[in-house]
């Protein structure tokens, strides 16, 4: 069992923002938010190599399971009480097809980006 379950309340209201390219993936039977931020690509590129080359794998159908499982690991958004395993485990259980919907996502933002702040 997971450790966060119990702060179950909070977690269930973090919507994902598909405009910032915002994900959800069930960890646990509960919702966790994805977000590519720059901190969090900054450290799957580190441990996967290019992002560039990670998308392109991905489009070739040759994305392997860890490199997967590592991606949405470093854009939890929190992982309070979540293990890396857990996220591992979470992948498995819905299965790749499943796991394929928020990795489109997170894979697209890589690509476009997201829009600028206006200056001030």
């Amino acid at each position: 069992m997971i450790r966060a379950q119990v702060a179950q309340g909070d977690r269930a209201q973090k919507i994902a923002n598909v405009m910032r390219g915002e994900a959800t993936i069930a960890i646990g039977g509960l919702p966790f938010l994805l977000r590519p931020s720059f901190t969090a690509l900054v450290a799957a590129e580190e441990e996967l190599g290019p992002l560039f080359a990670l998308v392109e794998r991905a489009g070739k159908g040759e994305l392997r399971l860890a490199e997967i499982a590592c991606l949405f690991w470093h854009c939890l958004a929190d992982r309070t009480g979540i293990a890396r395993e857990d996220v591992g485990d979470a992948v498995m259980a819905i299965g790749l097809a499943e796991a394929a919907k928020p990795l489109r996502v997170l894979l697209g933002e890589i690509l476009k980006g997201s829009p600028a702040e206006p200056a001030r």
